[in-house]
């Protein structure tokens, strides 16, 4: 069995998102924005920010992956499903649980970017920097980490602790020494 280490409460992430969402609101004040979300790991963190944001915005959703069951990217991102939000003109925001090898944001940026949008911007729960194989940046990011493989708040295993109400490092050493 997997050993969870803490790295943020539930408090941690209230007090982080609560501010994040301040600093979106006065950045995009007087413009149409469009919060786009990435599926399945982005909407825990994306309901808490909107109800956290001050000004009007625009959702959608959007479901890549490069994932899949495993704890490291595939290397090969995949559009499960597609926005269709009319992005035209708008102010994008795409709002992610982890930015981490930067492979889904590059690709999704690419992707958004076809529609002419007014600016493209990311913004991520975590931005997980010590992996990224590219340029790809967190214009706004709750919390900055190095390494490790993250789960709660919406990010799981194999489709396992996303309920959790804090974050969670997940140590898989501890199981894989008892064998």
């Amino acid at each position: 069995m997997p050993e969870l280490l803490p790295v943020l409460t539930e408090s941690d992430i209230r007090t982080k998102v609560s501010s994040l969402a301040q600093r979106i609101s006065a950045d995009y004040q007087n413009k149409e924005l469009v919060l786009m979300g990435v599926l399945k790991g982005a909407f825990v963190f994306m309901a808490d920010l909107i109800r956290q944001l001050t000004i009007p915005v625009f959702i959608d959703f959007i479901w890549m992956s490069s994932y899949g069951c495993g704890d490291t990217s595939s290397g090969t991102v995949t559009r499960v499903s597609d926005f269709t939000t009319d992005i035209s003109g708008k102010d994008v925001l795409i709002v992610e649980d982890i930015l981490d090898t930067g492979l889904t944001v590059k690709e999704l940026i690419c992707c958004l970017a076809g529609n002419s949008p007014a600016s493209i911007g990311v913004c991520a729960f975590i931005d997980k920097y010590g992996r990224r194989e590219n340029d790809c940046r967190a214009d706004y990011a709750c919390h900055r980490v190095k390494e490790g493989f993250l789960v709660g708040y919406g990010m799981d295993f194999a489709e396992k602790y996303r309920h959790l109400p804090g974050l969670y490092e997940l140590n898989t050493t501890i199981s894989e020494e008892a064998k």
